[in-house]
């Protein structure tokens, strides 16, 4: 049974048929590549995924029960997260902070900072990266706020992750790196849906 299914998407914008009947199985564990040139879909297709736009025609399929996806904190809700080619922090808070933003850990007396803390340091220690969860976002590399972005999915157990467009702004060992996580989320059962328009990446994950 796939992870994720769309089946028959069809979008319009105006004069413009964006999608038309488009189907897409994403299985567990599977990374998955998404390619086309600028002004294909893809960008469409993502946010259909995200809960940013409804589809005009056709359903998806979440391991296997249907859903609408109304909004991204719903699609974030079931288990999608979506990692864009620009980064989309807080730059003057930590790292702690934005990845546990949405849903900060609580003790009495408020915010659990030090639960807060261990449980990014958790999620870099499985990724295999060294990250400071009390680094300020602003000082970091583009590559270390993607990682971040990853963190953010996985700290609310991202049954699907999409990655759009991931390695436009990377050097080649930074790429590496990226690459070298996705096996490792590939190997925990995370599915993952690579975007992208560089065949030579799409051979080398996929």
């Amino acid at each position: 049974m796939p992870r994720v299914e769309l089946r028959s998407i069809s979008k319009r914008f105006g004069a413009t048929q964006a999608l038309s009947d488009v189907s897409l199985a994403v299985a567990p564990a599977e990374v998955h590549a998404l390619v086309g040139e600028n002004g294909a879909g893809k960008s469409t297709l993502v946010k259909i995924l995200a809960g940013v736009h409804l589809p005009d025609a056709g359903e998806t399929l979440l391991d296997g029960v249907a859903v609408q996806l109304r909004s991204p904190a719903q699609a974030r809700h079931i288990g999608i997260a979506v990692v864009h080619q620009e980064p989309r922090l807080f730059p003057d808070l930590t790292v702690a902070e934005n990845v546990f933003m949405a849903h900060p850990p609580t003790a009495r007396f408020g915010i659990d900072w030090a639960a807060m803390s261990g449980a990014t340091g958790e999620i870099f220690r499985e990724l295999e990266v060294h990250v400071d969860p009390a680094a300020v976002v602003r000082g970091l590399s583009m590559a270390d706020q993607q990682l971040i972005e990853i963190a953010k999915a996985l700290s609310t157990e991202a049954r699907l992750l999409i990655l759009d467009e991931p390695t436009a702004s990377l050097s080649l060992h930074e790429t590496e790196r990226l690459f070298a996580i996705v096996e490792r989320l590939r190997s925990r059962g995370t599915s993952v849906l690579f975007v992208s328009h560089r065949l030579e990446e799409v051979f080398a994950l996929c």
